[in-house]
């Protein structure tokens, strides 16, 4: 990989990362509003980028490889130290980890607010279906009472 061509691969990921931000950005509105239609929409959107992502971060590494180098930071710092535009490609790779780090941790809020309706929906549906675990009353010796067990909402 000629370094011009490292360079424009560095340039569009960045590109690419910032456009999953955008997405990322936008699933998490959606999962808010618990827009089924519109996650969809931005999945459909979402994984061509990672995919693409995955791609070029496959391809760095089997040239890293190529040059007997490791396929992490330590590889591309290496590489660049061999080239003349050695200081650009770090800093557009810095720049790419920046993004990716950003990505990261929006998806991670995305999760979290997933695992929360998850944990609201799952307690809905006991809820519903009678399944509610607390025990309503104790016993003389202080265990819960065996109750009469509670029918469902929809046999009510």
């Amino acid at each position: 990989m000629q370094d011009t061509a490292l360079l424009e691969q560095l340039t569009d990921d960045i590109g690419i990362a910032r456009q999953l931000l955008e997405l990322i950005d936008q699933e998490f509105t959606a999962l808010g509003e618990r827009n089924l239609a519109e996650l969809e929409a931005i999945l459909a959107k979402k994984q061509p980028l990672l995919a693409l992502l995955g791609q070029h971060g496959t391809q760095r590494s089997q040239w890293l490889a190529g040059l007997q180098l490791t396929p992490d930071r330590a590889g591309l710092e290496a590489a660049a130290n061999r080239s003349k535009d050695g200081a650009l490609i770090l800093e557009r790779a810095l720049s790419l980890e920046t993004e990716l780090e950003r990505c990261r941790s929006a998806n991670e809020r995305n999760g979290r607010l997933i695992r929360a309706n998850q944990s609201a929906l799952g307690g809905m549906l006991h809820i519903l279906q009678g399944k509610d675990d607390t025990p309503g009353l104790y016993d003389n010796r202080g265990g819960s009472a065996k109750n009469k067990p509670q029918r469902p909402l929809s046999q009510a």
